[in-house]
């Protein structure tokens, strides 16, 4: 009875699923910028992505037998990403892509899990500061919704309050343009009143990752078992076909 309401107590953690679901939406997504970038519903649904990454990442420590070998294979996989993600998405080469991120907040868990001389404190801190001093895909906060979302691991309301108070400061997004709004009221929508255009015009774009939660706290056991490959070459193989697309096309 005690596990029973435990269980209805955690987070979702049926990780290959949450798997599928954020490499999915993160494909929605890059595809929108790379060929769709007046798309805009392609980018809100690539919001779901992120969230879901770290989580797995949370729930990818917790179960892990080998830290060390996770790691290495997350150091790697941001690696081989690096020339995939500056190609396909029009970025510097030294702007590192999201995996660095993930690493990062990996190694702020783990400081907090083995407690090396205080590693507790100063781990976690040392990695947001990492990240804020160079650029990367979303940065210091990336990191330490991360490190928070470890912390509110075992309750769902401690989870759901953590998404919404992130996604509510979360100032990396971009503002939903008047044009898009615009659209929105002269299509099937018409007419919205002045009062719901007012509040579309002033929605940021990387608050609607609070559209990930859903799928973190309803429980699915789904069943579904991703191969360890297919997780970890899904983001780099990704992102050279949408390269290799765009100069076929």
């Amino acid at each position: 009875m005690n596990q029973l309401v435990t269980t209805r107590q955690e987070p979702n953690k049926d990780q290959s699923f949450l798997k599928l679901v954020a490499i999915l939406t993160m494909l929605v997504d890059h595809t929108g910028v790379v060929f769709f970038p007046g798309v805009l519903w392609l980018r809100i649904i690539g919001r779901i992505a992120f969230p879901l990454f770290c989580w797995g990442i949370v729930l990818g420590v917790e179960r892990t037998k080998n830290w060390r070998l996770y790691g290495l294979r997350l150091f790697l996989m941001a690696i081989v990403s690096q020339a995939p993600f500056a190609l396909a998405l029009s970025h510097q080469w030294d702007h590192f892509n999201v995996v660095v991120t993930l690493f990062l907040g990996f190694l702020a868990i783990v400081g907090i899990q083995h407690k090396w001389y205080h590693s507790q404190v100063w781990a976690p801190i040392l990695c947001v500061f990492i990240a804020a001093g160079f650029q990367m895909d979303y940065s210091w906060p990336g990191v330490l919704l991360i490190i928070l979302m470890y912390l509110a691991k075992d309750s769902k309301g401690g989870l759901a309050a953590l998404m919404v108070a992130f996604c509510l400061y979360w100032a990396g997004g971009q503002i939903v343009p008047h044009s898009f709004v615009h659209r929105l009221s002269s299509t099937g929508f018409r007419p919205l009143d002045q009062a719901v255009q007012s509040m579309l015009s002033l929605v940021k774009i990387q608050s609607l990752a609070i559209l990930a939660l859903p799928f973190m706290l309803i429980p699915t056991n789904s069943g579904i078992r991703l191969p360890k490959w297919f997780s970890y070459l899904a983001y780099p193989a990704h992102l050279m076909l949408l390269w290799l697309l765009t100069l076929i096309l």
